[in-house]
């Protein structure tokens, strides 16, 4: 059977790209540049404990007083390291691809559970997105933004993409389709319906796509770190070419708790308000079951075992 050179077509684009387009990706690379400083400024302007008592009172609102000690533990340790200025780069690389991600994902899998057409394009792209091994998306981020911070948020935003698509758009289908048609029937319009009926009870899928968002940005940007965009990621890397244990144990440590702050955090923020303020400290650690028991009055709980 003949060869099939597919990977010289793809080399041949990428070189055309590259020939009639460096104005888009020169506008690209400016805008990611003053993005990340923008938002790295911001996080390590503030003193340390500043920033660090902001995480807590986040974790507080959101998860509860035993969540906010682990985490104002956690931040400190992280600044014990010297890794607090890599952590809050690392942070902002993740927050601006997560949102870049989400404002792309989120409409798309509106549409894609609007229009069956649209879905059935769109999802075997997913599949590719999701199978490719994470290190060829930087293979084309390197060759159209060069080396640095750039290439690793754009690397970053296209592998988190796809859980945003398809959370999107299995929340909007699992509504209630006799929901939508009562709105439908007292004369609400299509946008309506969607601002009103489905979105609103999408979102716990939805946030729930947003978390695997920044988990995924999280993870592609220590990846991310062989193109030499600082951050954790670059720590991690020059801990493993020159053999640093002890280095590289303290960088992963901060990647740790830093992707256990988001995800809490990201988790807490999908569930109603209510339910969050029924559950706080410790509940807010335990499993479902478990709190639903906990919250159960030991006179109900009595009364259940009798009958």
């Amino acid at each position: 059977m003949p060869r099939v050179h597919i990977g010289n077509g793809v080399n041949d684009a990428i070189t055309w790209l590259l020939n009639h387009l460096p104005w888009l990706f020169s506008a690209i690379s400016s805008a990611m540049s003053h993005l990340v400083n923008w938002l790295e400024t911001g996080l390590s302007y503030p003193p340390v404990f500043v920033m660090i008592a902001i995480f807590t009172v986040i974790a507080l609102l959101v998860r509860g007083w035993w969540f906010a000690l682990l985490s104002c533990v956690g931040f400190l340790l992280i600044d014990s390291m010297r890794l607090w200025g890599d952590t809050m780069l690392t942070l902002a690389v993740v927050l601006v691809a997560a949102v870049i991600a989400a404002a792309v994902g989120i409409p798309l899998g509106i549409w894609a559970a609007r229009r069956r057409s649209v879905s059935a394009v769109v999802r075997p792209i997913l599949d590719f997105m999701q199978t490719m091994p994470v290190f060829l998306y930087l293979i084309p981020a390197v060759f159209f933004f060069g080396v640095g911070v750039v290439p690793g948020v754009v690397a970053t935003t296209i592998f988190a993409v796809p859980p945003a698509v398809r959370l999107t758009e299995l929340g909007i289908r699992q509504v209630d389709p006799e929901v939508v048609e009562a709105a439908h029937a007292f004369g609400a319009t299509p946008g309506q319906v969607l601002r009103g009926v489905q979105l609103p009870l999408a979102l716990p899928t939805i946030m729930a796509g947003i978390n695997q968002v920044i988990m995924l940005a999280l993870s592609m940007v220590v990846v991310a770190g062989l193109t030499g965009a600082a951050g954790l990621g670059t720590d991690v890397v020059r801990a493993v070419t020159q053999l640093d244990i002890s280095s590289g144990f303290e960088s992963g440590l901060a990647v740790v708790i830093l992707a256990i702050f988001l995800d809490r955090v990201t988790s807490g923020l999908a569930q109603p308000r209510h339910a969050r303020q029924r559950t706080p400290g410790r509940l807010a650690l335990l499993p479902a079951w478990s709190r639903r028991r906990s919250a159960t009055p030991p006179l109900a709980r009595a009364k259940t075992t009798t009958t």
